[in-house]
């Protein structure tokens, strides 16, 4: 499947998959010792708890899972379709993304389990936000598919059939970016410990109220000053493709 997205989607994707590695990073480290990105390692614990009968380990394990697709539900409460477009909502997902990571700070330093929830919540909600704008060709908080579309490329290029060059590029990147989060949030939580999640607090939050400016002013050279009430832009009116 060829990758046709604009630029400021690709480098979005690898933006935010480092923000999600620096995230899954602390979550690993802190107290509970939990991934807060991705599901796959949480639900095999689950399984492991559930066989061993350990009932707080599955609980807490099982309220992961729910954060994280509580997220996912946010997201699409507020973004609402996979059309993607200048008019879409991603700046008030990025903000509240930001938000929610900022409240899981305190959280964290008071060993509750409530500041795992809500990191988890956070990497719910851009997962799905940017599965959405990609028609799930992007995933930003786990690497799976990334490394699959990987080993598929190698596949291909050993039969000598032609290579996806841009998936490849887009898989290699995104999967480039979680590994430099993940050692930036190492080094950041041994630093900061807790605070470490700051960082990709503040790079969520700039690019969203980044976006919301952009999309303000693009609509403005639209004659929409105000955009559709719905937060969409007309779609007679859509701006130019940026790729």
């Amino acid at each position: 499947m060829s990758v046709h997205l604009p630029r400021w989607v690709w480098i979005g994707a690898v933006a935010l998959a480092c923000v999600a590695g620096m995230v899954n990073a602390v979550g690993f480290l802190g107290f509970e010792r939990l991934a807060v990105s991705h599901l796959t390692g949480t639900t095999t614990q689950l399984g492991t708890a559930l066989a061993d009968g350990d009932w707080r380990g599955v609980r807490h394990l099982w309220a992961v899972l729910i954060a994280f697709s509580l997220g996912a539900m946010l997201s699409g409460l507020i973004i609402q379709d996979s059309t993607l477009r200048l008019g879409r909502r991603y700046g008030v997902v990025l903000a509240l993304e930001s938000a929610l990571l900022l409240a899981a700070i305190p959280l964290f330093f008071r060993q509750q389990l409530n500041g795992a929830l809500l990191a988890a919540v956070a990497c719910g909600l851009q997962n799905a936000m940017v599965t959405t704008y990609s028609g799930a060709v992007v995933r930003t908080t786990h690497l799976s598919g990334m490394f699959t579309d990987l080993g598929i490329g190698l596949g291909h290029l050993l039969r000598g059939l032609p290579l996806p060059m841009r998936r490849l590029t887009l898989s290699g990147l995104i999967i480039s970016g979680f590994l430099v989060g993940g050692i930036l949030g190492t080094w950041g939580y041994r630093a900061l410990g807790y605070y470490a999640l700051a960082i990709p607090a503040a790079l969520t939050g700039s690019t969203g109220i980044g976006y919301v400016i952009y999309r303000h002013h693009a609509l403005r050279r639209l004659g929409q000053p105000g955009g559709p009430s719905d937060g969409s832009a007309a779609p007679e009116r859509r701006p130019p493709p940026e790729e």
